[in-house]
Order: C-alpha cells, then sequence, then structure tokens
C-alpha cells in the first residue's frame, strides 16, 4: 500500500496504523492462534479468538486496517460522497430548484461540476479516514483486546512456528497451535506492455491525488472502474472507460449492467466497450517531476480496428495479486497457487492447523465469492471457530451480497438471471421497476428494479439483483430470507413503512401470488364469490 505522509490527515493515519517505534512484545511460550495480516480478516479474527479467552497473537507488516481502511472500501466511499453532493447539485439546477440557469452533469466545465471542491473532497475523506483509523490500530488490540500484536514480517519457518523480524531488525520466534494466514491481496499490474513505463493509478494511489484529473483514463469496468469513474467525472474530469467485455460490471446481471451503462453515459463518461488495450506508452512533454504530460493507450475497438487515446492520468482497475511473498508458507506445508492459498469448507489449508480467511483464500468451487470486506468479516469467523474448537462452520452456509457502489447502486445475492439460464435451471423471474415506487419518483431516484429468481413453480428464493439508488441497503431483508430458508411468499407479508424504496422488494414478491392465480384457481373464486353474494 501507498500512503505519504504528506499532511497531518495521513501522518496521525500512519501514526495509528503502523506506529514509529513500536516494541514487539516478548513472545510467549506458545499461542493458541497466530493471525498473519491485520486486513479486516486478521482484525476479526484476533478480536474473536482474544475475547474468548485464547493466547493470541497478530502480526503486520504493511499497514494495520488493510486495503478496506487505508486504500480501498473508507477512501473510495468518501470519495464517492462527494462526488454524490456534485451530483445532487446539478441536479437541483436540473429541476430548477436553485437560482440560476439550469445545469447538466454532461455539459459541466471541468473542475465546476456544481461547488464540491474536489481537493476538499479529497482533505475531508483522509481526515474522516484517519480519524476511523484509531479502531484498527495495534494500541486498540493490545490494550482492549489483550492481543500480542507484532508490528513486522512474519515468516514460517515450520509446521507449528514462524519468526517476525521488526522494522529495527531484531526477530521474535514464536510457536502456535494453530494459525490463520490473513495477508489479502494488492493490485497488480497486468500484462500490457509499455504499462510499467508510465506512472499508472490503482486502487492504492487514486486516493493520494490532490489535485483533479483533466482527463482520466480507467481500464476496466468492473466495480472499481465504474466507481471511480463516475466520481471524477461527477467532480469534473473527462473519463474515458475501456472494458474488453461488451458491457460494463461484466459479471453482474445484464439488465442492471445496462442501466448502468446509460446512466454513464449520459453522465459525459466516455465508454469503450468490447476493446483490446495493446500497449501503452508515454506521449508529450513531460509534466510537473518526471511524470509525462500525457499518457497514450493503443487499443482495438470491438470491430478489430486499430485505434488511440490520450489522457492526463491512468486508472488501472484490473489485476489483484494474493501477498504470499516472503510468508514461507513451503516450510510451512501449506500449498498455494499464483491466485492464494486453496481452502477447504472449512477454510483449512494443506496443513490442516493452518487456516486462511479473507482474499487470500481460494474456496472450493461453487462457493460464493469472498473478494469483500464483509465476507472477509464472515471467513474471520469461521477460521477461528475451526480452529480453537472443532470443525464444524463451513463458508458453502454463507449467504453473500455485493454491492457496486454507483449511482444507481447494483446489488446482488445469489445467481443472477444469466447464470441460472446458462445451468439449464428452469426459474421464475418476478420483478418490480423503481419508477413505480413512489418514493423513489419523489427522491428523483427512478432509475433501476428489484429482480427476484426462484425455482420455476416453488417459492425458495435462488438469487436477487437490485439496481436502485439504495440498494446496498435494501438487499439485506433478502438476504435475510434466504440465510433462513424463507420463501418468496414471506417477503409479500412484510410490512414496510410508507413511502419507502424498499417497498419495491414485497412489489416484486408479490408477483409470485399473481403467478399462483392461474386461470382455473381464478375460476374456483369467480364461482366462491358468486355463491356469497
Amino acid at each position: 500500500m501507498v500512503i505519504s505522509a504528506e499532511n497531518r490527515y495521513d501522518d496521525a493515519l500512519l501514526a495509528n496504523v503502523h506506529p514509529p517505534g513500536w516494541t514487539n512484545p516478548h513472545p510467549a511460550h506458545s499461542y493458541n492462534l497466530v493471525v498473519v495480516g491485520g486486513g479486516t480478516a486478521g482484525l476479526v479474527s484476533a478480536a474473536i479468538a482474544s475475547s474468548l479467552g485464547a493466547r493470541t497473537a497478530l502480526i503486520e507488516r504493511d499497514m494495520m486496517g488493510g486495503d478496506c481502511l487505508n486504500v480501498g472500501c473508507v477512501p473510495s466511499k468518501g470519495v464517492i460522497r462527494g462526488a454524490r453532493a456534485a451530483a445532487e447539485l446539478a441536479w437541483l439546477r436540473e429541476e430548477n430548484l436553485l437560482d440560476g440557469a439550469p445545469g447538466t452533469l454532461s455539459n459541466a466545465p471541468a473542475g465546476t461540476a456544481g461547488t464540491v471542491s474536489f481537493s476538499a473532497a479529497m482533505e475531508r475523506m483522509r481526515r474522516i479516514r484517519s480519524e476511523i483509523s484509531s479502531h484498527d490500530s495495534p494500541k486498540r488490540f493490545r490494550d482492549e483486546f489483550g492481543v500480542d500484536v507484532y508490528v513486522g514480517s512474519g515468516a514460517f519457518t515450520g509446521k507449528r512456528t514462524l519468526t517476525v523480524t521488526g522494522d529495527d531488525g531484531s526477530t521474535r520466534d514464536l510457536a502456535f497451535s494453530r494459525a490463520i494466514i490473513a495477508t489479502g491481496a494488492r493490485a497488480s499490474a497486468p500484462p500490457i506492455p509499455g504499462i510499467t513505463s508510465v506512472p499508472y493509478l490503482t486502487n492504492e494511489t487514486i486516493f493520494s491525488l490532490t489535485e483533479l484529473p483533466r482527463h482520466l483514463l480507467v481500464i476496466g469496468a468492473g466495480p472499481i472502474g465504474c466507481e471511480m469513474a463516475q466520481s471524477f467525472a461527477r467532480y469534473g474530469s473527462a473519463v474515458t472507460l475501456l472494458e474488453m467485455a461488451p458491457r460494463v460490471l461484466p459479471r453482474e446481471d445484464h439488465d442492471a449492467a445496462e442501466v448502468l451503462r446509460k446512466r454513464l453515459s449520459a453522465e459525459g463518461i466516455s465508454l469503450l466497450l468490447g476493446v483490446r488495450v495493446a500497449s501503452v506508452e508515454a506521449a508529450g512533454p513531460k509534466g510537473r517531476g518526471d511524470a509525462p504530460a500525457t499518457i497514450r493507450i493503443n487499443y482495438l475497438d470491438a470491430n478489430g480496428a486499430e485505434d488511440t487515446l490520450e489522457g492526463s492520468h491512468l486508472l488501472v482497475a484490473i489485476g489483484r495479486s494474493p501477498n504470499l511473498d516472503g510468508l514461507g508458507l513451503d516450510a510451512a506445508g501449506v500449498r498455494f497457487t499464483a491466485r492464494g492459498v486453496p481452502v477447504d469448507d472449512h477454510l483449512r489449508t494443506s496443513n490442516r492447523r493452518i487456516f486462511a480467511a479473507g482474499d487470500v483464500a481460494i474456496p472450493p468451487k461453487g462457493t460464493a465469492p469472498l473478494l469483500f470486506t464483509h465476507t472477509a468479516e464472515a471467513t474471520a469467523g469461521i477460521a477461528v471457530q475451526n480452529a480453537l474448537f472443532f470443525p464444524s462452520a463451513r463458508i458453502t452456509r454463507l449467504v453473500v451480497p455485493w454491492t457496486t457502489y454507483t449511482s444507481p447502486e447494483v446489488a446482488q445475492v445469489g445467481i443472477t438471471e444469466q447464470d441460472a439460464l446458462a445451468s439449464g435451471t428452469g426459474i421464475d423471474v418476478h420483478r418490480h421497476e423503481m419508477s413505480m415506487v413512489d418514493r423513489a419518483r419523489l427522491e428523483g431516484e427512478t432509475e433501476g428494479f428489484v429482480k427476484l429468481i426462484t425455482r420455476r413453480g416453488r417459492k425458495g428464493i435462488l438469487g436477487a439483483t437490485i439496481v436502485s439508488a439504495h440498494a446496498g441497503e435494501t438487499i439485506a431483508e433478502i438476504v435475510l430470507a434466504m440465510k433462513n430458508g424463507l420463501g418468496v411468499d414471506a417477503l409479500t407479508s412484510v410490512i414496510h413503512p410508507y413511502p419507502t424504496q424498499s417497498e419495491a422488494v414485497k412489489r416484486a414478491a408479490t408477483g409470485y401470488l399473481k403467478k399462483k392465480l392461474t386461470p382455473r384457481v381464478r375460476r374456483m373464486m369467480e364461482w366462491w364469490f358468486r355463491r356469497r353474494r
């Protein structure tokens, strides 16, 4: 991770997450649990284990809090919040709710989207991030949870031993009964010719910007690419988004991806879909420092024709690699690949005394994706339970939702409609448009829908897709139903406050009841009501 202490907020952050002069403790004779990695999975694992009374050690070589706190969820949502404020100002002008001439997002001059300052929004993000960082500090985990926190690099030296090398070069030898590998993953350069010859941005560096890019080029239209493309466009950057697949969010429901494509285009983002990046190179004279003033992308368009594109900044939003270097996994008897550490349903590695949790773990085939902060937390609980007690908790029992935090948000749980059709599963689709929800109309947030997938003729919920302004919040109701084996009919009996956007879930679920009203059932009902007149 890359954070340079160039302002008071980042100074405070680094003092919390990697305190200078930290003195590593003298090791216990043996630990019940040693956790390697201080990101979400590692912190949760250590906190749970120590709270249960287990003698616990936690090792972190970089920054406590991991990607989520430092270069992921926390800073990205801070950036998105400021961008949303710019969009809200533009919407107020479009609705003639402010004094002055109407304006739109797509025609706002660079740097003047509404009145939101990019540099001020970034400073606000850094302030909040630094305030939150105390929750993940070594001092808190030592004093509040009683965890032995080691700041330094941990490397296994055997199947039940490892050595920690501190920042000052001192070493500590630790013995353990059980261990959890929770080292996470990092951004990695994709195999694009010339990519390393330009100062490209990743999620680890984009949040260190202090000046708004003139023209941001984004490779990859997955969640990170779409979120940042929309945010920077709202601040006032010209933005071009390139994606090899024929749609944005290529792994999501196709209808959801189409809604977002239309919104991104409407906000002035140039979308190049179905393209292949051939190479990247510096173009033009040098800018500030040694950075090129212009970055050029050479690509093949959807028809195979060669073309070029130039911008001031490049964000690479594809490519992740597990943090496995220097861990000594061979010495520990832990099998690993370029993708991470394979685990079984109980999160055990090939060394049954060592478990893996979070982004570094490769789950069994068919398991829900684990590359989220909330699944890192969930897998940490499973790993601790199985490590300290009998291995009964299973990751295949998890019901995992995920959300892309664009406007509108895209939330998913279970299978998509396309997943079901591709597997040959007979399904019923129950859908309700947000444009038919009163609260959504009042808020001016009518894009999107709720889509529920059930097995054909059955009430069991196989999956759900929500596209709305608050999809990430709304989907929790469906996750609860799926986790507890409740059918879609149970959603029809939930009373929602009126007016709320979550009513769309109930309206979609009523589609199940409508399909049960077959012509034969309707004739029977008509006969009954005639008898009751």
